[in-house]
């Protein structure tokens, strides 16, 4: 089945509004995509990776940017141990060690290879640990989130052909049965 660049846009937008809608995030925090663009596409991951599916991701990442405040990294593939790509400020900022390579649609994945090319400063560290993410098309982005990651179940299942999550972290419950969780 084939989807329109516009439809697929559109539904990555929508997703980050429905998790955004959940976070209520004061100031930018970290939103972490994991993508195959094959498995969007209806193939197997890591077959097809398209860049032009690529660009319809993004371009739906920053239309929402347009109304919230987060920040967004990208992880690669497997090939490159799931690095994760971000801009050198943010990196330096969260006193991340950045690790040297560019990822390529076949050695990083087409989505992290494409937002490598649209960032002002570009790097790669080899994890962070985000407070939010949307995995399209089960990549796996669960090491790049902090602990209680809370799956999020919104209106979309997918997008394109591919099988949609998302979660937000909240902070640990800690203590026992006489802790209070909420300020008195």
């Amino acid at each position: 089945m084939t989807h329109s660049h516009d439809d697929i846009a559109t539904q990555v937008e929508t997703a980050i509004r429905e998790l955004m809608e959940v976070c209520q995030w004061t100031k930018p925090k970290l939103l972490v995509f994991g993508t195959s663009t094959s498995e969007v596409m209806g193939e197997h991951i890591g077959r097809a990776g398209a860049v032009d599916i690529a660009s319809a991701i993004y371009r739906g990442i920053e239309t929402a940017r347009q109304q919230y405040s987060f920040i967004p990294v990208f992880q690669c593939c497997e090939h490159l141990n799931r690095a994760i790509v971000i801009e050198q400020d943010v990196a330096e900022m969260l006193h991340k060690d950045i690790v040297h390579a560019v990822p390529v649609p076949h050695a990083g994945g087409s989505m992290a290879a494409y937002a490598f090319t649209k960032m002002k400063q570009p790097c790669l560290v080899e994890s962070i640990a985000a407070d939010a993410g949307i995995d399209i098309g089960d990549t796996f982005i669960g090491m790049h989130l902090k602990q209680v990651a809370v799956p999020l179940r919104g209106s979309l299942r997918s997008i394109g052909s591919a099988h949609l999550t998302m979660a937000y972290s909240r902070p640990k419950l800690i203590g026992g049965p006489r802790t209070t969780y909420v300020r008195l």
